[in-house]
């Protein structure tokens, strides 16, 4: 496709290519210059990173530019690289074992229309530490940040002196292509980031797979939290992106005795408190039913600002701009159930920590994916995680704290929660090797 690197006409070609790269890779480069690779990748589309978001913004509509410059600038720089692949290696008078995180070879990845940038970059980077390439099939309303991603990791590569198209796509994704990826020989493993949709389908390939599903993050605020920075804290994480971020907090139970409180700081730091007649028209168009008598978010409003929902509902808030619009809910309302993906927040109020947990549980629907607690009593912290098992859990600081911003840990746009990897990083696409020296050989103490 025209001078964009790694980009090709047909699926095929795509793999084929990343296969050819991936094989020169293993024969012909050590681990030194991976990192190198990954250094250049780094240096030289961190100075881009703002572009990035605009042209992110500018072709999904989704999100905040603004918030779309921290989110790529932490999975390119704060992606792990080569460091995290270990060796293992068992030692004694028998002989000297070595265990090797090894490649896989060539990975097809489906990318998300929320993060293309993010995902395509911060995956080749770990993909690459681990030795392997990689086949997007970008998600088709993302295309144009899509094959741009995956062209300048190509240049900084071979500006490395590495191989081109250790990153490759199908210039026009589609469910097609995406069947050609799946079924190729030379892709021995699959990653998926998106929702649950995406997930039936690489499951259904009998090849390993990756996978990020959907998660439905609860908060937690009990009645020893520091109230007014869980109330900035819940605005900034819940808003990043204007809620896009499968992590972000979805819905909050906070206990009876700092629920005024707590309401009051989240109208002090900008927030619109809208009343409940409010909050029913906002649902009505928030989201919709789905075939099977379910409910999902709508699609027109992911990533939407609150006051463009807002105004859908017939609400008019002036020249205001708040980053989050919030409610009084009921358990049973449905932005407490659905996993909305927009900057409309219910908080609920419940008389006791064990309700709390209960419902907090209860709406997360067991995708085990993230949940916070804002609480100085290690006791709740206790309680609350060993019933929730979110692969990400948080305690006094918004979810994105577990990723490096914030607190600490290391960035990914695929938080696979299905199938169990966690945080992705290089170990996560790679399977081990053991390698033995038997009869005493190279023990020498």
């Amino acid at each position: 496709m025209g001078n964009y690197l790694g980009v090709f006409d047909t699926a095929e070609e795509a793999v084929q290519a990343a296969a050819a790269a991936q094989k020169d890779l293993i024969r012909n480069y050590t681990t030194d210059q991976r990192q190198a690779m990954i250094d250049m990748i780094r240096a030289e589309l961190g100075p881009m990173i703002p572009e990035f978001a605009q042209m992110e913004f500018d072709e999904t509509g989704y999100g905040r530019v603004e918030d779309k410059i921290q989110k790529d600038t932490g999975a390119i720089l704060l992606s792990p690289g080569t460091e995290a692949v270990p060796t293992n290696v068992y030692a004694s008078s028998s002989g000297l074992t070595m265990e090797y995180w090894a490649p896989f070879g060539v990975i097809g990845a489906v990318t998300p229309v929320t993060n293309p940038f993010a995902t395509i970059i911060a995956n080749t980077i770990v993909m690459v530490a681990g030795g392997n390439s990689v086949v997007f099939n970008a998600h088709p309303a993302a295309k144009l940040c899509s094959v741009t991603a995956c062209d300048l990791v190509n240049k900084a590569i071979v500006k490395a002196g590495g191989p081109c198209n250790l990153a490759t796509m199908p210039a026009e994704p589609t469910m097609e292509t995406l069947d050609v990826i799946m079924a190729a020989p030379e892709v021995t493993l699959l990653v998926g980031t998106g929702g649950p949709g995406m997930v039936k389908t690489l499951m259904s390939s009998g090849k390993k797979v990756v996978a990020a599903g959907p998660g439905n993050p609860p908060s937690i605020i009990d009645s020893t939290a520091d109230v007014k920075k869980a109330a900035a804290a819940i605005t900034a994480s819940a808003t990043f992106d204007n809620n896009l971020l499968c992590i972000a907090e979805k819905e909050i139970f906070c206990l009876a005795d700092v629920y005024d409180e707590f309401i009051a700081e989240l109208e002090a730091v900008g927030n619109y408190h809208m009343t409940r007649e409010e909050a029913m028209k906002v649902t009505e168009v928030g989201i919709v039913e789905t075939p099977n008598g379910g409910h999902a978010t709508n699609k027109k409003f992911v990533g939407k600002h609150a006051k463009v929902i807002l105004a859908a509902a017939g609400i008019d808030v002036g020249d205001a701009d708040p980053r989050m619009a919030f409610f009084d809910a009921e358990f049973d309302d449905l932005y407490v159930q659905v996993e909305q993906l927009q900057p409309i927040i219910p908080v609920v109020k419940v008389a006791t920590f064990d309700e709390a947990v209960e419902k907090a549980y209860a709406a997360e629907h067991h995708n085990r994916h993230s949940s916070s607690i804002w609480t100085k009593d290690p006791y709740h912290v206790t309680q609350f995680g060993k019933l929730i098992e979110t692969t990400v859990y948080v305690q006094n600081g918004g979810t994105m704290a577990a990723f490096g911003i914030g607190g600490s840990g290391s960035n990914s746009p695929t938080i696979a929660t299905p199938t169990g990897e966690g945080v992705t990083g290089p170990r996560s696409f790679c399977r081990i090797r053991r390698f033995a020296m038997a009869d005493g050989l190279n023990y020498v103490v």
